[in-house]
């Protein structure tokens, strides 16, 4: 991107993404090589009134080395600092910016269980932590590329040329052209009207059946509400967590899920690869899981807690998406997530349930809100994907056809 597009990107991420307010702080987690951006998003910042930005620096070939030399006992500790950083988050909320460059393939070599066991260490510590700063701030990821990204998914042409292709297609996919604040208007409304429709159904259920072999009975939440680009924090203010996004998202119902599910793009999980899968669910929780590319890391992510093997997000994109329509397969989940419908495993949305905002964590658990330390999209949309909801009174409408809205 030339620096023009960069500022009116920067601009984009602060005013439309976290919507930052007069007042609140900042922190960017970014890597070193896209120091330029950090430094107009933080221009950006300052000229919305933050009080403070704070830039996070994070390398992903020093991640690795981490990740490969150090202990697993060493990687399982939380130190006091570390828990310091998140009590100040707790504290002042202050905004989070994320910057998506990785190469999808950077912990490629690096032993997955280990780094599992540790996350599984780490996690009931820093729980409360985050617990108590879910949905009280604002935040996004974007995206830049990077050669080594650009190279896994051009991997026949030169690096510049690689890189050119991957930028050109962030820019189409995450709305750059022209006034990128107007186009973003314009798209959350496109999409609010969609959420409010499926409200308005309030259905009982979906049937999901493809060519490919997928048959899927999901149950929704009896209390569930669809939530599309714009969230709302429980501070009332307004944000888009994820730039590019195509998504009409809600719970499903933990324990009615029954059938099975295959594939349709490969999952980057852990710095590491999971392709040509299918999963089979029997009363919410994934029971036989199959992967041609993969398989052992599709295991160990279904073996992270007790709460892993069960659904916590179902989301609804046309298959013509601008994403899909791009034939590109990115290898990172923020975009191939907007590309067609997908499900997520683990951590279900509070406010994806109504009247969350006055549920203690004892409500949560009598509603069987899915609580787990991992939340993985995969992508499950097709050309000949069928969706089929049921309501309430048993009358079914057909809510997607050939892989496109159709409601």
């Amino acid at each position: 991107m030339d620096k023009k597009t960069l500022k009116s990107y920067a601009k984009l991420v602060v005013q439309s993404g976290i919507n930052l307010q007069k007042g609140q702080e900042v922190k960017i987690v970014i890597s070193p090589q896209n120091a330029e951006f950090a430094q107009y998003l933080t221009e950006e910042a300052y000229k919305a009134k933050a009080s403070k930005v704070i830039v996070n620096f994070q390398d992903e070939t020093i991640s690795k080395l981490n990740s490969k030399y150090r202990s697993l006992k060493s990687l399982s500790t939380v130190e006091k600092y570390e828990e310091a950083i998140e009590q100040y988050d707790v504290d002042k909320k202050p905004c989070y910016i994320y910057v998506e460059d990785k190469d999808p393939d950077y912990l490629s070599g690096v032993d997955t269980g280990k780094l599992s066991k540790a996350r599984q260490a780490r996690y009931p510590i820093l729980k409360p932590y985050r617990d108590a700063q879910d949905n009280q701030y604002q935040w996004v990821i974007v995206a830049l590329p990077s050669v080594k990204w650009a190279k896994k998914i051009f991997p026949n042409v030169s690096d510049e040329e690689a890189y050119r292709l991957l930028d050109d297609a962030i820019c189409k996919c995450t709305r750059l052209d022209g006034d990128p604040i107007a186009n973003w208007e314009k798209h959350k409304k496109t999409l609010s009207t969609k959420a409010r429709k499926m409200n308005r159904y309030h259905f009982d259920k979906l049937t999901y059946t493809s060519s490919n072999g997928t048959n899927l009975t999901l149950g929704l939440h009896p209390k569930h509400v669809w939530l599309s680009a714009e969230e709302t924090h429980l501070g009332g203010i307004q944000f888009v967590a994820n730039m590019p996004t195509e998504e009409v998202f809600t719970m499903p119902d933990k324990y009615r899920v029954d059938g099975k599910v295959v594939s349709t793009k490969a999952l980057s999980y852990q710095g590491n690869l999971i392709e040509d899968f299918s999963i089979q669910f029997k009363k919410g929780k994934a029971v036989k899981v199959k992967a041609k590319v993969g398989q052992k890391y599709l295991e160990e992510m279904v073996k992270m807690d007790d709460a892993a093997a069960y659904l916590g997000e179902v989301a609804l994109v046309p298959f013509d998406s601008p994403i899909n329509k791009t034939g590109i397969m990115f290898y990172n989940t923020l975009f191939d997530e907007n590309a067609c419908c997908h499900l997520a495993f683990g951590m279900a949305f509070k406010n994806n349930l109504k009247g969350y905002e006055k549920m203690t964590n004892d409500d949560f658990e009598k509603e069987n809100y899915n609580d787990s330390m991992i939340h993985v999209d995969f992508m499950i949309g097709s050309e000949d994907l069928k969706i089929v909801g049921t309501t309430m009174n048993q009358e079914e409408i057909t809510v997607f056809e050939n892989g496109v809205w159709a409601i």
